[in-house]
């Protein structure tokens, strides 16, 4: 599978603001760099800092007034599709040290208050089984609705509205993991036939060694899913971070297939 990415953002910057940008595609084992460009119409110099875990990378930059970019990639996507079903479980004193943040409660993924549904609708599920289910329960519960939640809503908060977008999606099928025992991370990535054309997040669960990627909105599949950036939730992952205020005059994003 081989994608093309076009962004182009264009924002207005109130007064002079530092601004950590996180839209290139990241390089990985499952994921190839055919081509990649970034343009950024800055009065300074770019700097690249390393992305959660190692996986892609952030760049730095000062902002003043009008601030564009244009992002240009594509990307050979070379993971292959596993059945959650069929993955054993690793108790959680034997996981790597790397997974333990991925347990624990965060901002946005209030784990520790879901723990007692999971273990009441899900008791005796573990690993893929639970994965499974967990992601089943999310896709058949929450109706996909724009502008039905904001930067501030939680995990917990779209489970009782029953409501979101992908970010919510993603923080709760998270929060619901780690309530099961199961590491979660959010991720950014791009997608092709994502509705309406945006950036993406979904998660990404540590299970029998390893991690895989899942869209519990169901719009993508792991195959076409190219990695961005991971983390706790949406704070992590948040495609552009503003350390003062910005308005946004113009933002796309196209994810297209090729042959």
């Amino acid at each position: 599978m081989r994608l093309s990415i076009d962004v182009t953002l264009n924002y207005a910057i109130d007064g002079a603001a530092d601004v950590l940008l996180l839209i290139e595609a990241a390089k990985g084992p499952d994921q190839r760099l055919l081509l990649q460009d970034l343009k950024v119409w800055s009065d300074t110099p770019l700097r690249a800092v390393p992305g959660e875990d190692g996986i892609g990378q952030r760049c730095w930059l000062h902002g003043e007034g009008s601030f564009h970019a244009e992002y240009r990639a594509t990307v050979e996507i070379l993971r292959q599709p596993r059945d959650l079903a069929t993955l054993g479980n690793t108790p959680i004193r034997l996981m790597p040290p790397e997974t333990i943040p991925y347990l624990l409660p965060s901002r946005y993924c209030e784990s520790d208050r879901l723990e007692g549904f999971v273990e009441q609708e899900f008791g005796g599920l573990s690993a893929g089984p639970l994965a499974c289910a967990l992601v089943d329960w999310v896709a058949g519960h929450l109706t996909y609705a724009s502008g039905a939640s904001s930067g501030t809503t939680t995990a917990l908060m779209t489970f009782a509205e029953r409501r979101g977008v992908c970010r919510d999606y993603a923080h709760l099928l998270v929060a619901l993991a780690r309530a099961g025992g199961i590491p979660a991370r959010c991720v950014s990535a791009y997608a092709p036939g994502v509705d309406p054309p945006d950036f993406h997040a979904v998660a990404e669960l540590w299970i029998d060694g390893d991690w895989h990627l899942v869209d519990a909105t169901r719009m993508a599949s792991s195959v076409e899913l190219a990695r961005v950036a991971v983390g706790r939730d949406a704070t992590d992952i948040a495609f552009m971070t503003v350390f003062g205020r910005a308005t946004l005059n113009q933002q796309r994003v196209t994810v297209t297939r090729l042959p």
